[in-house]
C-alpha cells in the first residue's frame, strides 16, 4: 500500500507519578503495532476535545481505546453511580467527540473494550456498570490470567458485520472490563455475546463501518482479530 491510510489512536492520560512528575499519555505498543500490521499508519491522539474536528480532519479512521476508568453514568441517563465506577471526564468528552464527529463524516469507527462502551453511549445505548452487581452467575470478565491469553469463548451473531469480518461463529477472547453494554441503543445491534449473556460487541448497521468488541483484539490472539484490523483499514481505504 503505497498511501497508508491514518488512524487516529485515543490515549490514556494519567495523573503524575511513575513515568513523569507531570501528566502523562500512555498507549501500549500493540494498538499501534496492530494498525501498522494491517497497512495503517497510526496517529496518537491527544485529550483535547476542542481540537476533536481538527483531528478528524487529517484522519482516516478512528480507534477509541481502552482504560481502567468509565464513562460518567449521567451521559447515559443513569442517576445513580456504582461504587467501582472511576471517571476521566476529559478524556470521556474528547472520545465523544471524536465519535461523533466520526460518525458524522462516515469515517470508520472502531470501539475497543472501554471504547466500546464509549461507542455504545454515543449510539444511545447503556451501560452495566459493575458486571458483578448485575450479573448473577457471571464469566470471570477481568480474567486473572494475562492478557495475552484468551479468557473465554464469545458467540458471533450471523448476519452481522463482525461474523462477516471474523468468518466464524464463535470466537476465543480475552477479557479485562467490569462494566458492559447493557442494551445498544437505538442506533446499533448486538454482534457478540458471553456465554453468560454479556454483551460482547455491538455495530451501528447505517454506517459504513461502526464497530464495537468488548476484548482486545490488538493482542491478536486468534485469526478473527487480525481480521478486524484489517477490515478497518480495508474500509479506511475504500
Amino acid at each position: 500500500m503505497n498511501n497508508k491510510p491514518m488512524v487516529g489512536v485515543t490515549l490514556d492520560v494519567e495523573k503524575p507519578g511513575g513515568y513523569s512528575k507531570y501528566p502523562w499519555y500512555a498507549l501500549r505498543t500493540n494498538y499501534a503495532q496492530a494498525i501498522a500490521g494491517a497497512g495503517g499508519l497510526p496517529v496518537a491522539l491527544p485529550d483535547l476535545p476542542e481540537l476533536a474536528e481538527d483531528l478528524l480532519a487529517r484522519i482516516d479512521a478512528l480507534v477509541v481505546t481502552g482504560g481502567a476508568f468509565d464513562v460518567d453514568p449521567a451521559l447515559y441517563g443513569d442517576a445513580t453511580r456504582h461504587a467501582s465506577v472511576t471517571l476521566k471526564e476529559t478524556r470521556t468528552a474528547t472520545e465523544l467527540a471524536l465519535v461523533r464527529g466520526a460518525l458524522a463524516r462516515e469515517m470508520p469507527v472502531l470501539g475497543i473494550c472501554g471504547g466500546e462502551q464509549l461507542l455504545a453511549v454515543a449510539l444511545g445505548g447503556m451501560l452495566i456498570q459493575h458486571i458483578p452487581a448485575s450479573v448473577p452467575g457471571a464469566l470471570a470478565h477481568e480474567q486473572p490470567n494475562p492478557r495475552h491469553e484468551p479468557g473465554h469463548a464469545v458467540k458471533i451473531v450471523a448476519g452481522t458485520l463482525l461474523h462477516r469480518i471474523v468468518g466464524v461463529d464463535r470466537m476465543e477472547v480475552n477479557s479485562a472490563h467490569h462494566q458492559a453494554v447493557r442494551g445498544a441503543g437505538p442506533d446499533a445491534v448486538v454482534d457478540a455475546l458471553a456465554e453468560d449473556g454479556v454483551i460482547e460487541g455491538i455495530e451501528a448497521p447505517r454506517h459504513r463501518f461502526c464497530l464495537g468488541v468488548q476484548w482486545h483484539p490488538e493482542y491478536l490472539i486468534g485469526p478473527g482479530d487480525r481480521r478486524i484490523f484489517d477490515a478497518l483499514i480495508a474500509a479506511a481505504v475504500g
